[in-house]
Formats: C-alpha cells, sequence, structure tokens
C-alpha cells in the first residue's frame, strides 16, 4: 500500500533529476525561416534518406554552438539578401530555437542566413550518400543476376531429378528465399532513389 499518496513504485535515488527548464527546453515549437529552395529540397531529402524526422535533423545542426558561432560570424549579410528564398516553417525544439536566437543577436547576423548555411553543412553527407547509392546499385544488379542463375539451376535440376525430389524441393526453397531478399534490396534502392536525383 502507498503512504503519503506516493505510488509503492517510487524509491530514492542519487541521480540528478531533470529541471523545468529542460524538460520545456525539448518541447516542440513551430519556427518559420525564409530560406532556399534548395536548402529545403537538402533537408527533406536527408531525412527522408537516413530516416530521421527533420526535428531532429535542425536539433542535430542548431544545437552544435561552435558550427554556429563560426556560420554567424562569417555571414554575408548582402550576399544572402540577393538569394531567392521561400518561407517554410519547420518543427524544432524550443531549446534549439532559444540556441538559435542567443547566437543570431550576439552576432547580429539574420537567424535565416545561419540555418541556410547550416543547412549546407549537409552537403557533404548527401555526396557521400550518392556514392553509396550506386554501389548499392550495383550490387543489387548483381544479386539479381545471382538469383536469375539459382532459378537456372533449378531449372536444371528438375529435369535431372524430377520436380519431386528432396534436392530440388530444398533448392527451391532457397530460390524463392533469394528472389524474396533481391525484391526487399530491390524496394530499399527505390527509395533511396530521391538521394541520386538530388
Amino acid at each position: 500500500m502507498a503512504r503519503n499518496g506516493n505510488p509503492d513504485w517510487v524509491f530514492k535515488l542519487s541521480v540528478p533529476h531533470p529541471s523545468t527548464a529542460e524538460l520545456r527546453g525539448r518541447q516542440s515549437v513551430r519556427a518559420t525561416f525564409k530560406l532556399t529552395e534548395k536548402a529545403i529540397e537538402t533537408i527533406s531529402v536527408v531525412a527522408v534518406h537516413l530516416g530521421i524526422k527533420q526535428k531532429s535533423l535542425f536539433d542535430h545542426l542548431l544545437e552544435d554552438t561552435g558550427s554556429l558561432n563560426t556560420i554567424a560570424k562569417d555571414v554575408n549579410k548582402v550576399q544572402f539578401k540577393t538569394l531567392d528564398r521561400v518561407q517554410k516553417t519547420f518543427v524544432l525544439s524550443r531549446r534549439t530555437l532559444s540556441i538559435l536566437d542567443q547566437i543570431s543577436k550576439h552576432f547580429a547576423a539574420p537567424r535565416d542566413a545561419i540555418v541556410e548555411y547550416s543547412v549546407q553543412r549537409l552537403l557533404p553527407v548527401i555526396e557521400r550518400e550518392k556514392k553509396r547509392h550506386r554501389i548499392r546499385k550495383k550490387l543489387l544488379y548483381e544479386v539479381n543476376a545471382h538469383c536469375r542463375n539459382g532459378m537456372q539451376l533449378l531449372e536444371d535440376a528438375r529435369k535431372l531429378l524430377g520436380a519431386d525430389d528432396p534436392f530440388c524441393e530444398k533448392l527451391a526453397t532457397a530460390v524463392a528465399a533469394c528472389g524474396l531478399s533481391a525484391n526487399d534490396l530491390a524496394d530499399f534502392v527505390a527509395r533511396c532513389e530521391d538521394i541520386e536525383n538530388y
């Protein structure tokens, strides 16, 4: 039975407790930025390709205060104003937005510019993933060739031994499994196709 209104599962631990401010910092908020179409596309492509939420991507990019400080110091405000930009609303954590606002004020750098140039940090990731995607496509071609060879081998085995031979039955199971795996790999490669078109 719980005493003093505390549930039975409460026990004392010597670990730090989260502060209310820390918990609020993780709260999701909406923020609107004016970014280039390329930056918006970059965020979308990386999030989809890596299977992570855009919020997580923003939190990762914009909580790196060292990089943000470097970007904010070097922002060319005049050049940034010449870029064609569109408004887009994103979800990010309150803490991330607070860090961005502080750095923007400290360096008198436009918040949108800091976000725009932070997103450019993803370009090497995209280039690496493009290379990996090309390799995956080549490997998929080899997997499909392997499956076709397996089908031919099964056909030959059935001619030599008969379709009801236990060896042929086991080989048929192996060939079917190869086909299913090849289909799964093909689906994965197709889902990643957006990175190649970037």
